[in-house]
């Protein structure tokens, strides 16, 4: 009698080849695909009438980041904690080359060209700087200032590169990315505030006079209530925010023109309709025809005659806006929301302080990126040239994007609490 042989149900082998990826949240996962599929179809859409293949090109990236995405969630992300000084230096390092070796374009040295594969370090760089933040503040003890001090180096040395590329978009965004994991690593508020005052103050400078001399003087008053040695912290925020403003004029005469020109044309384009302007005013145009149902997939007269420059990268939004209409726009931000709210969950059943970090970090450059872009698509805010996550077309943009979302799905494969 032969001996009977097991033979398992497609049901046990399909959890058997899902076991190592068991505890990832599929939520998140569901909808920064969908983003992904639909920023394929409306860059399709937009690149119609030029015969563009960059809609193949993100979906080969999108097919490449996911396998990335799976790979990383497998990875235990505590592994980083031993060479996040390394990633952060390395990162670094092809700032520096970039600026010496890059491809140039729109007057700002951002790309390293290998094989034909145009790398932007400054993406990557937003990475780094999330593992090296939270390396730094996942410590249980209160933080102090040599904490804030030491962040504050961290932050400055690629916020610098980035600035003198100049790429004043990504600039902000690992501001945002700073200001939210210290938030959640328990900094003082009023600490956190004093970090950034030297960059209100530059801005203020440059604003009003009478805004920035109050804000100088709050400044030191809030030193005063707030940080050892009153008197010296007080007179050290005070000569740091009157420098800060100085030195605000001066980077602004380092900006290019059409950088100063996207950073105020937006509070009225219509000063240079057919210069500065048009942008913003053909954008608006578009998702205010769309209307609520949309103007219908590929029929959208201002994407289809090709009315908005670079509408496949930073104007996105608005073709899915004239085509898909109030339904179109209004799923994009559901969409994101829901990112938003699994980053929170999954942030807060982490099982350290370090991978709650990193996803803090994520989360805060996807809200601030998110906010701006589609803020500069219907004129509330600067036009700065900062990528919609997922959706606009951009391969190194779209890989850093899909390897954040890798790092969060560790986080959450390996978390110890129960699932949500």
């Amino acid at each position: 009698m032969r001996p009977m042989t097991y033979r398992p149900t497609w049901s046990t082998r399909w959890q058997i080849t899902w076991q190592p990826w068991k505890d990832i949240d599929l939520w998140l996962l569901g909808a920064t695909l969908a983003l992904a599929l639909l920023g394929t179809l409306a860059i399709y859409s937009t690149g119609l009438t030029r015969d563009s293949s960059d809609w193949l090109q993100h979906s080969l990236m999108i097919g490449l980041g996911v396998a990335l995405t799976f790979g990383l969630a497998r990875w235990h992300y505590e592994i980083l904690l031993q060479w996040h000084w390394v990633i952060y230096a390395a990162a670094n390092a092809l700032l520096v080359l970039v600026m010496f070796v890059g491809t140039t374009a729109l007057g700002a040295e951002r790309w390293l060209s290998i094989g034909g594969f145009h790398l932007q370090p400054s993406e990557l760089a937003k990475l780094s700087l999330i593992l090296s933040l939270a390396a730094l503040l996942q410590k249980p003890r209160p933080a102090g200032l040599d904490t804030i001090l030491q962040a504050a180096g961290v932050i400055a040395l690629p916020w610098i590169l980035i600035f003198l590329q100049p790429n004043l978009g990504t600039a902000l965004v690992f501001v945002a990315i700073a200001l939210g994991m210290l938030y959640w690593a328990n900094i003082r508020l009023s600490w956190i505030t004093l970090l950034l005052s030297p960059l209100v103050a530059a801005i203020l400078f440059n604003v009003s006079l009478v805004a920035w001399g109050l804000w100088v003087l709050g400044m030191a008053l809030t030193a005063w209530l707030t940080l050892p040695w009153p008197r010296l912290a007080a007179f050290g925020a005070l000569i740091i925010n009157l420098v800060s403003g100085q030195l605000g004029y001066i980077l602004w005469g380092l900006l290019k023109d059409y950088q100063k020109d996207r950073l105020i044309l937006f509070l009225d384009p219509d000063k240079d309709p057919l210069g500065g302007g048009y942008h913003l005013i053909q954008s608006r145009i578009a998702i205010g025809s769309g209307e609520f149902w949309g103007r219908g997939l590929f029929q959208g007269t201002q994407t289809q005659l090709s009315f908005i420059p670079e509408q496949n990268t930073d104007f996105i939004f608005s073709a899915i806006g004239e085509e898909l209409g109030f339904v179109g726009a209004m799923t994009v931000l559901i969409l994101f929301w829901v990112i938003c709210l699994r980053l929170i969950l999954i942030a807060r059943s982490a099982k350290d302080g370090f991978g709650s970090l990193v996803v803090i970090g994520v989360l805060s450059m996807i809200i601030f990126q998110t906010l701006v872009n589609i803020g500069m698509t219907i004129g509330l805010a600067p036009i700065t040239g900062i990528p919609l996550p997922w959706l606009s077309y951009g391969r190194s943009a779209l890989l850093t994007n899909f390897l954040a979302l890798g790092l969060v799905q560790s986080v959450a494969n390996h978390r110890r609490s129960l699932r949500f």
